[in-house]
């Protein structure tokens, strides 16, 4: 059997053109415990120096000036023809490693690399070299055990690949069924402009806004937020829509549907699964009342003054609890008022300091830009976000809804 002592006395060369990365990998081999850890900056030279020490392990770049690691590695097979090929590439070229892997290398570390993961592959890769030699030189069980550990890490491989092609289908079944819950076009109520924007994150966490025409002088609109992520998030998403679509066309008053959709999802959805909601109705006048389930604070910009009204959640989020009631309290909007409604994802964006873009940042977007109308919000809204992120890629979804009033 290999011991612990035997890998850490394994031999190991490093070849790298550039002197600090050979310096920094013997570094981490002798902090991690081996102690015969060789190195040349001169690919030419690796064939000699194995057909004479024989080497364990071979840590080579291949990207190196006069000689790459592909031909070195051409050369290494007539050392070792039959046999097992002791090579760990390190490359900075993702296109690479396919190659390098049909070339006869045992595995590929990606640069810049992580010093932890770097340490595992180079043990797990001497273990099995090890257990290489072993059987070659005394038995076919310990032979037959290699070709076992081969094959599981095989299979493993295998494994994770099709693990991470499930997740990618059902990731692209998830944003398909999110985006369908999305309006196509914006509606055009009279006396209103709609804005909105919606950005899912790679988890896809359930956002979704809609907007219903009751009659003629009278409309609605929600934005929720639904907990979870994934397929699961989407069609919860698709459920609690439908649920309010079907309600409101039935002419149930707004306090009723929230009731009769509540206990809906406390019936058919899991402990975990609820749903933050702000859910409003408006006439032509701008007169209206709205339910703010548990939801983040909606902004209400009054243009006469200037000032922000804050339209705060005072009813249970719908899922969790089947006594919760629903009463509206009214609102207006007067020609050039806007609505801002909002998930917790925007406030929730994060920079790469892990700071968070805020409430108070929103609302300076909001009274600098209201004045001009809706789209300069939104406009100012993506660009205060991008400039704060920086690109970062963020956890939750950004969905905003703008409601104008014009006249």
């Amino acid at each position: 059997m290999i011991s612990s002592s035997d890998i850490l006395n394994a031999k190991i060369l490093v070849v790298d053109d550039k002197a600090a990365n050979v310096d920094l990998i013997e570094a981490m081999l002798r902090i991690a415990g081996y102690t015969s850890v060789f190195s040349t900056n001169e690919p030419s030279a690796v064939c000699v120096l194995h057909g004479k020490e024989r080497y364990d392990l071979i840590l080579l770049d291949l990207n190196m000036p006069g000689m790459d690691g592909f031909e070195v590695m051409d050369g290494l097979k007539t050392i070792e023809a039959g046999g097992y090929l002791p090579v760990l590439v390190i490359t900075a070229q993702p296109d690479h490693k396919q190659r390098a892997l049909e070339a006869g290398a045992k595995d590929f570390v990606s640069k810049p690399f992580d010093l932890a993961e770097l340490r595992a592959r180079v043990h797990n890769i001497l273990e099995v070299r090890l257990l290489h030699l072993e059987a070659k030189n005394h038995s076919k069980v310990l032979e037959e055990t290699v070709r076992e550990l081969e094959a599981s890490r095989e299979v493993v491989r295998l494994k994770i690949v099709e693990e991470r092609k499930h997740n990618e289908r059902e990731l692209a079944m998830a944003q398909e069924t999110q985006k369908s819950l999305l309006p196509r076009s914006l509606p055009q109520f009279e006396n209103f402009r709609i804005h909105a924007f919606n950005h899912a994150t790679q988890k896809l966490r359930g956002n979704f806004y809609d907007f219903l025409s009751l009659n003629s002088q009278e409309w609605l609109g929600v934005l929720a937020d639904v907990s979870g992520n994934g397929m699961p998030a989407a069609l919860f998403s698709s459920m609690v829509l439908g649920a309010l679509s079907m309600e409101f066309r039935s002419g149930k008053a707004l306090p009723e549907v929230l009731a009769k959709v509540n206990l809906l999802l406390c019936e058919k959805s899991v402990a975990s699964q609820f749903v933050t909601m702000f859910l409003f109705q408006l006439s032509a006048d701008g007169q209206g009342h709205f339910v703010s389930a548990g939801h983040t604070p909606a902004h209400l910009y009054r243009a006469a003054t200037g000032k922000i009204e804050e339209l705060d959640a005072d009813a249970y989020m719908l899922g969790m609890f089947e006594f919760a009631t629903y009463r509206p309290r009214k609102f207006h909007l007067d020609p050039g008022d806007i609505l801002v409604l909002h998930t917790d994802g925007l406030t929730k964006s994060e920079n790469a300091r892990h700071e968070l873009f805020g409430e108070e940042r929103l609302r300076e977007v909001i009274e600098r830009d209201a004045p001009s109308g809706g789209e300069a919000i939104k406009r100012g809204l993506l660009e205060a976000i991008q400039d704060f992120t920086l690109g970062k890629v963020q956890e939750d979804d950004i969905t905003f809804v703008l409601v104008e009033k014009t006249q």
